[in-house]
């Protein structure tokens, strides 16, 4: 099997986001319309603000890509769609435990930007600190990291490809 390039993993990742999207505005329908109460949680302390967030938007998105790269499913709606899949780097379709382990490394910028947006929100007029830059600084680089790896990697492979054992292939 060849591995999949950049482009049709893209591709792939592109028709999943109309999923989130479609479910991010649900979040926002349901928060705004049938339960306006649940803003106060985005609004309230940092921490609390944090868990809301990750409870109704990362956790899901995350089980949603965990669970469909998995044995369970052999790829996300976007990846059969596009004829890729995930597989451990013996060919094999990853299990539930390396999917998910997978998910984590492949959203931590995700996380580590809403850690910081959040913090940013409640900072107000005071000084920026040293540890919200070294933040900021961290996504980007993880991001330039797992993108510069999966376009120029013999394999194709992106660094949270690399650090879970996995790698996207060509059906």
């Amino acid at each position: 099997m060849r591995s999949a390039g950049v482009w049709i993993r893209l591709k792939a990742f592109t028709l999943d986001y109309l999923w989130v999207f479609l479910y991010l505005c649900l979040v926002g329908l349901v928060t705004m319309v049938a339960a306006p109460g649940i803003q106060e949680y985005f609004n309230g302390p940092v921490g609390t603000a944090q868990l809301t967030g990750f409870l109704l938007v990362t956790l899901p998105v995350s089980l949603y890509f965990a669970i469909g790269d998995s044995v369970l499913f052999k790829g996300t709606y976007g990846k059969r769609k596009i004829g890729i899949q995930v597989l451990n780097v013996h060919g094999q379709p990853i299990g539930i435990l390396r999917s998910a382990i997978r998910v984590i490394f492949k959203f931590l910028p995700w996380e580590l930007s809403h850690f910081l947006v959040y913090r940013l929100v409640s900072l107000g007029e005071d000084e920026f600190p040293l540890y919200l830059m070294l933040t900021g600084s961290l996504v980007y680089l993880l991001i330039f990291v797992y993108i510069l790896t999966a376009i120029f990697s013999e394999e194709n492979r992106s660094f949270y490809d690399r650090l879970s054992g996995t790698a996207v292939v060509c059906k």
